[in-house]
């Protein structure tokens, strides 16, 4: 069984800094990309960065210069570093699973029937 788990999200002021963990478990694809996703309310789903198997990383325009998505192999970890945080950061932040050359073709569609989704974390960015 495919399990994500996110963590860290939490309420933080405009300009300041939130890191968002998410820990994967039963997933074992070796040519996968994992990423992060947000879904403000009355919005749909969107992407927000993703990174491959081999270390590629892409970035939505909103967040390039102020996001950072990073992996730990070793344990299993996503990370999604974000800095200098808007109120239009605010949403539930999703991470997902794919088979690299599947994940390529949706992105940045939220939507993906053949991803592993984790239940999300809110983010919410006061002003």
């Amino acid at each position: 069984v495919v399990e994500l788990v996110e963590s860290g999200g939490t309420s933080v002021q405009s300009g300041g800094s939130l890191r968002l963990s998410c820990i994967s478990s039963g997933y074992t694809y070796r040519g996968h990309a994992m990423g992060w996703f947000r879904q403000a309310p009355g919005k749909e789903r969107e992407g927000v960065a993703f990174i491959t198997y081999d270390g590629s990383t892409t970035y939505a325009d909103a967040v390039k210069g102020r996001f950072a998505i990073q992996k730990d192999s070793a344990k299993n970890a996503l990370y999604l570093q974000m800095n200098t945080l808007q109120p239009t950061d605010t949403a539930m932040y999703y991470c997902a699973a794919d088979a690299c050359w599947r994940f390529t073709r949706w992105w940045p569609s939220g939507f993906s029937n053949d991803a592993y989704w984790g239940q999300g974390t809110q983010v919410t960015v006061s002003a």
